[in-house]
């Protein structure tokens, strides 16, 4: 299976995924803290977190296959959200939680 495919097979089979630098515990970058502050605040609690630092195929992989250059990156119910601001944006307008109710 190659990186893309073990990629889109994540997302597909999990309503929640965040790749970030480090662990929802211990973050290794302040924009991945934030994520999971944001997804915290939204009462999500059932995620699956990649650490992209674990794995440098996932880590190039997952930008590759998002086109998007930065972690961290949200996916819910297989399509990609964006990064660490988008996240902010969506979650102070109250886009982000009517999205991880669907």
């Amino acid at each position: 299976m190659t990186t893309s495919e073990s990629i889109e097979q994540l997302i597909s089979s999990n309503p929640v995924v965040l790749y970030m630098k480090g662990t929802p515990d211990q973050p290794q970058c302040g924009f991945s803290a934030n994520a999971i502050k944001i997804l915290n605040a939204c009462g999500v609690t059932n995620f699956v977190a990649v650490d992209v630092l674990s794995d440098p195929e996932i880590r190039q992989g997952i930008k590759d296959f998002s086109n998007w250059p930065t972690i961290p990156q949200l996916y819910v119910n297989g399509e990609f959200v964006g990064g660490s601001d988008i996240m902010t944006e969506m979650y102070q307008n109250g886009e982000l939680l009517k999205l991880l109710e669907k």
